[in-house]
C-alpha cells in the first residue's frame, strides 16, 4: 500500500517545487515583475474571475469543439487510408511521395490558405487541426497494418481465408493499438494547432482569449489559458492511457 501511495506522489514532487519556486520569484520575493510573470496567487484569482463570468468555460468548450471536429475528421480520413496503404503495396508506393512532401509541412503554414478558403471562424481552425492530425494518425495506422504477424496472414490464407476476411479479422485488429496511439498523439497536436489557429483566424476559444489578454497586458489571463490547455492535454492523455490499458494490456 505504501508503494502505491509513493508511486502516486512522486510525479507531484516536481510540479510542487516549480509552484513554490514560481511563488518565491514573483509574489514572495518580488524578483520578477508581475507584468512579465504573474504569481500563482494572482493566476488563481484571475481564474476564479474567469470562471464566475463564464468566459473560461465558454472559451474552453469552443476550443474542445474545434479539437474534436478536426480530430474526428482526420481519423475518418487517415484510418481507412492507412489500412488501404498498408494492405496494398502498390497503392503505398503511389502515395508515398505526396505523403512525404506534405507531412513535414507545419500545420500553421496552412493558416493563410485556411482563412482564404474558409474565412474567419470555426472552419479554418478545424482545417488546421485536420492537417496537423491526419498524418500522424495515417502513419501510425499504416505502421500497425504493416506490423501484422505474417505467419497469421499466411496461416489464414492457407486455410482458405479471402483477402477481405484477412483484412477484417487479422490486420485491422492488429492495427488497433497503433491507431489508438496515433489518436493519442493527434490529440496533443490538435490542441497546439487549435491555439495557433484561434490566435489568427478565430473570434473565440482559448487561443483567442490568450491573444486578447496579451494585447491588453493581462498576463494573468494569458497564464490561465495556457494552464487550461495543459490540463486538457493531461486529462485526455490519461484517458487514452486508461483505454490502452483496459483494452490491450
Amino acid at each position: 500500500m505504501f508503494d502505491n501511495y509513493k508511486n502516486k506522489f512522486i510525479p507531484l514532487i516536481l510540479p510542487i517545487c516549480i509552484i513554490i519556486f514560481w511563488y518565491l520569484i514573483t509574489e514572495g520575493l518580488g524578483i520578477v515583475d508581475p507584468y512579465k510573470l504573474p504569481g500563482p496567487i494572482t493566476v488563481c484569482q484571475t481564474a476564479w474571475i474567469l470562471i464566475l463570468n463564464g468566459k473560461l468555460l465558454t472559451n474552453t468548450v469552443d476550443t474542445l469543439v474545434k479539437v474534436f471536429a478536426g480530430l474526428i475528421a482526420a481519423a475518418v480520413v487517415a484510418i481507412p487510408l492507412g489500412i488501404l496503404l498498408g494492405w496494398y503495396k502498390t497503392l503505398e508506393d503511389f502515395a508515398s511521395l505526396v505523403i512525404s512532401v506534405l507531412r513535414p509541412i507545419p500545420p500553421v503554414a496552412w493558416i493563410p490558405f485556411s482563412i482564404l478558403w474558409f474565412g474567419i471562424g470555426m472552419f479554418p481552425a478545424v482545417f488546421i487541426i485536420f492537417m496537423g492530425c491526419v498524418f500522424p494518425i495515417l502513419i501510425y495506422t499504416l505502421d500497425g497494418v504493416k506490423r501484422t504477424d505474417k505467419v497469421l496472414i499466411e496461416s489464414a490464407q492457407t486455410l482458405g481465408a479471402r483477402d477481405r476476411d484477412v483484412l477484417k479479422r487479422i490486420m485491422i485488429p492488429s492495427a488497433v493499438p497503433y491507431v489508438v496511439s496515433g489518436l493519442r498523439v493527434g490529440m496533443g497536436i490538435a490542441l497546439m494547432c487549435t491555439i495557433s489557429a484561434e490566435m489568427v483566424g478565430s473570434g473565440s476559444g482559448l487561443g483567442y482569449m490568450i491573444l486578447t489578454a496579451t494585447s491588453l497586458f493581462d498576463p494573468g489571463t494569458t497564464v490561465v489559458g495556457m494552464l487550461v490547455i495543459g490540463l486538457i492535454g493531461i486529462v485526455f492523455d490519461l484517458i487514452f492511457v486508461k483505454v490502452q490499458k483496459r483494452i490491450f494490456w
